[in-house]
């Protein structure tokens, strides 16, 4: 007598189901994706008429777009902002959430209330105060504005984000360093800090990421100076242009440009990112 196999194939077909979402969203991504690609190579006339690469690849749409579209001087800007600012980050919010992670203190669970508080504030309604204060200091159209403000609104992610993370590293390893005569400051620098590299390697890429592609702030605080505007803004002059010169498939290339940074730092990473993720979230 044959046996049933009924009830583990339709247990089968639920598990099943359960990626079809996943599925369904990753086959429009790169669907959207991939149109896009396509289209950077191609010819505005292919473009419109639903025909992408039908003459063949056109490379030259990037090198004019790097060329004629003043994407050098946008793209040495976004990665001097978010380089500084990922490092400015990391230098302020790392001692923070070390101190919040292993030590306790009066108004400690306060100052963690704020941070946790702090993330769930909209940015937008920040902008206005913000604003006005930097009118009154004359500094907004500067490039020290965009760092501060990226720095200072990125830091309560991170320090929320690497408390958790320092909590999964024994703090045996801080007291045996002292008894061999380091300072406090010294171990945290010299053997906590490397043991939280895939945290700190993780919250940097998500701060990469944010910054790199943040487009508000800037609109606000950087549009008046064209010296020291970012790819985001940069990208959207070149849609302004658009409507001037119907350069389209330059306009996909250089959303191409701007884009290919992230997705690649996010794709040779992206190992690093899953363990700081599950090494964060593991309770020492």
């Amino acid at each position: 007598m044959k046996k049933k196999h009924h009830p583990m194939t339709l247990r089968r077909a639920l598990r099943l189901l359960r990626y079809v979402p996943l599925i369904l969203w990753v086959a429009f991504f790169g669907a959207a994706l991939g149109w896009i690609l396509f289209a950077s190579f191609s010819t505005t006339k292919e473009i419109f008429t639903n025909n992408l690469l039908g003459s063949g690849f056109h490379f030259e749409n990037y090198t004019e777009a790097w060329k004629y579209n003043n994407v050098p001087h946008y793209f040495m800007n976004s990665i001097l902002v978010t380089g500084l600012c990922c490092a400015l980050i990391l230098l302020i919010a790392s001692p923070a959430a070390y101190i919040l992670a292993k030590k306790t203190f009066l108004g400690d669970r306060l100052v963690m209330n704020f941070t946790v508080s702090a993330m769930s504030i909209p940015q937008v309604m920040l902008i206005i105060p913000i604003y006005i204060w930097f009118i009154k200091a004359n500094l907004v159209g500067h490039f020290i504005t965009l760092i501060i403000l990226y720095t200072t609104l990125n830091i309560p992610y991170t320090v929320f984000f690497m408390t958790s993370f320092f909590t999964t590293i024994p703090g045996a390893l801080t007291e045996a360093a002292m008894i061999d005569g380091c300072t406090e400051g010294k171990a945290m620098w010299m053997i906590i800090m490397p043991m939280a590299t895939p945290g700190l390697i993780t919250v940097t890429i998500f701060n990469f990421m944010s910054i790199w592609n943040e487009y508000f702030i800037a609109l606000i605080f950087a549009n008046g100076n064209d010296k020291i505007r970012t790819l985001s803004m940069g990208l959207q002059n070149m849609i302004t242009s658009m409507t001037f010169t119907g350069n389209w498939a330059g306009l996909f290339a250089s959303i191409m440009i701007v884009f290919l940074p992230t997705f690649v730092l996010y794709l040779f990473l992206s190992d690093r990112i899953v363990a700081g993720i599950t090494g964060g979230g593991v309770k020492g």
